[in-house]
């Protein structure tokens, strides 16, 4: 494998880490939290943004307009089940939710849960430059690269790393600080 795989592999890795904490609920309305909410319409789970308009009219209020106005207690039901923390009222036509200010202890709480997918993310980011030098030196065993070329290839792996890793760290600060401010 190449070391264009291995970086693949690690911006995938950096994708999964911006969902995760896109999913993660700060003191701002955001459509981004309701990602993984699914909602039964018609037989099947769908995504709520498939079945709805997700608004932000002010800083902490959602507006879900559904699109067929049968499915608003199953969007109700949808949000109840993602676990999100939220109080949806409905005047039978949208659904309104108030995003309650975080406590003191609710930031604590989430800089700790976002520093462990960090930690998660950064492991995972090491774990593939290891996968990448056994092959290297796979490959310097078979013939296939002098020592020189593999120390090169070695020195090139741990520059995306420390890339990769160092976007992990930016993405984390801003997230970090964004949940402080709420």
């Amino acid at each position: 494998m190449s070391n264009e795989t291995y970086s693949a592999r690690m911006e995938k890795t950096i994708s999964a880490f911006k969902e995760s904490l896109s999913a993660i609920r700060t003191g701002r309305a955001s459509a981004a939290i309701f990602d993984r909410v699914r909602v039964s319409a018609y037989g099947a789970k769908s995504p709520l943004n498939q079945v709805a308009t997700i608004s932000i009219p002010e800083a902490r209020t959602i507006v879900i307009q559904p699109f067929d106005k049968s499915l608003i207690t199953e969007i109700e039901k949808g949000i109840g089940l993602a676990d999100l923390g939220l109080n949806p009222s409905n005047d039978g036509k949208v659904i309104r939710i108030s995003i309650p200010p975080l406590t003191a202890d609710r930031r604590k709480e989430l800089v700790k849960q976002i520093k462990g997918i960090a930690e998660n993310s950064r492991t995972a980011i090491r774990n593939i430059r290891r996968d990448g030098n056994e092959e290297l030196k796979k490959q310097q065993k078979a013939g296939e690269l002098t020592e020189d070329a593999l120390k090169t290839a070695e020195n090139d792996m741990q520059k995306e790393t420390d890339k990769f890793i160092a976007e992990i760290n930016k993405i984390y600060d801003a997230k970090e600080k964004e949940i402080m401010e709420g």
